[in-house]
């Protein structure tokens, strides 16, 4: 190649090549020339453009090794994790907002279908998520199954406690928490002297009494007896028969006293029979 000329022919197929090549030679040019002052700036170019060069070609890199750890196949053949496809967010439990048993609920009974948080402080673990069973139980870890219904949050951390620090721990804070009540605590039966007979669901957010049920079914019929209000139980594990209770509705009702009304429970049956004397 003469001096003086530049000869880029064979780099068009390489287009950092071609710049880089094409600097050389304007620097091979300017170092035959007679001023000084040119020699050095063509100099000073070439090395920015070197310096520009190669933190671009680094930049691009890093880009195409990024790209392709996070979208398309690893070098096992499996699909990897694209930006949009972000890892499962750890679950926020309601138990995990508790530090200290006193601070536990102790007012909103536990109810069959309710699903509760559990754990405890010392295993420094996430809290586990429970479901009360039909049988009112949950499965407590290492103590198997634990009667839950109808005892609130602070209840049954002290009992588990307990169980707990009898034989496996030396101390055990235990944290249970509700995190999503079940819609319904079952159904009670009314029949007789009732406006509207039938079934009613037991509501969770709150005290449900024999005389809510009857006013809910429209009230009494007109031949009510309102004083032998008949509510019949079911008996519990080890109980022999059926629990039977005669309650004076019309006191409650009518006089306020509110302290013989009964908290419903599922499967009541609520049986209003027919005065004696129909005038």
């Amino acid at each position: 190649m003469e001096t003086g000329k530049l000869d880029v022919g064979g780099l068009e197929n390489r287009p950092f090549g071609v710049v880089s090549t094409v600097m050389n030679e304007v620097v091979k040019i300017a170092s035959h020339t007679r001023r000084k002052k040119w020699r050095m700036k063509a100099t000073v170019l070439a090395v920015r453009f070197h310096r520009s060069l190669v933190q671009l070609v680094a930049a691009i890199l890093l880009y195409s090794t990024a790209r392709q750890d996070v979208v398309g196949q690893n070098a096992t053949g499996q699909a990897t994790t694209s930006p949009t496809e972000l890892a499962p967010a750890t679950v926020t439990t309601n138990a995990n907002l508790y530090v200290s048993m006193d601070a536990l609920d102790d007012t909103q009974r536990i109810g069959v279908g309710d699903r509760l948080s559990f754990r405890v402080i010392e295993d420094k673990e996430d809290s586990k998520l429970l479901a009360v069973a039909d049988s009112g139980e949950l499965e407590i870890p290492y103590l198997g199954r634990v009667k839950a219904a109808d005892k609130t949050c602070k209840e049954l951390a002290r009992e588990i406690k307990t169980a707990l620090e009898k034989d496996l721990y030396y101390r055990a804070t235990v944290i249970v928490a509700v995190d999503q009540l079940n819609k319904k605590r079952g159904n009670v039966y009314l029949v007789g002297q009732i406006r509207t007979p039938g079934p009613q669901d037991i509501p969770s957010d709150e005290v449900f009494t024999l005389s809510k049920a009857l006013l809910r079914a429209g009230g009494f019929g007109d031949f009510a007896d309102k004083k032998h209000v008949k509510l019949t139980r079911k008996p519990g594990p080890g109980e022999g028969d059926n629990k039977i209770f005669v309650v004076d509705v019309a006191e409650i009702l009518e006089r306020g006293k509110t302290e013989k009304d009964l908290k419903l429970e599922p499967g009541d049956l609520i049986f209003v029979p027919s005065r004696l004397i129909n005038f």
